[in-house]
């Protein structure tokens, strides 16, 4: 991908990451762990969290109006082996999030499956249907 330096000159972005809340920081990062993330501390508040070269800041900061209208999109390859990953780790019982939703395509065209983190903050695994 090209990397495009802002109009009138400046360097070209190396990575654009949001900062995302969590209401129980600890108990967010177990959470992202079990999903498959590195989880690696920056500073007492602040976490690296990672995915090959997907990453975001997980904060000890927490506003709920803020947390509940957050929405991830991630696009991946094989929404079915991550539904298996996420429906093995139980995360209703372990964590106190609303109950994963399995797959299903969606009137846009594409499969999602819906997952909530501990914080209230939605993901859509998602792929492009065969």
């Amino acid at each position: 991908m090209a990397k495009t330096p802002p109009v009138g000159g400046g360097g070209a972005i190396q990575s654009l990451r949001p900062f995302v809340p969590a209401r129980d920081f600890a108990q967010s990062q177990r959470f992202y762990a079990d999903l498959g993330f590195a989880v690696a501390p920056v500073g007492d508040r602040m976490a690296d969290v990672r995915l090959d070269d997907c990453a975001f800041f997980l904060q000890d900061f927490y506003v709920k109006d803020w947390a509940e209208n957050f929405v991830f999109h991630a696009r991946v390859d094989d929404l079915d082996a991550w539904w298996d990953r996420i429906a093995s780790l139980d995360l209703t019982r372990r964590y106190g999030v609303q109950a994963p939703r399995p797959p299903k395509l969606e009137p846009w065209g594409l499969r999602v499956a819906y997952v909530f983190d501990p914080s209230g903050i939605l993901w859509h695994f998602a792929e492009v249907p065969a």
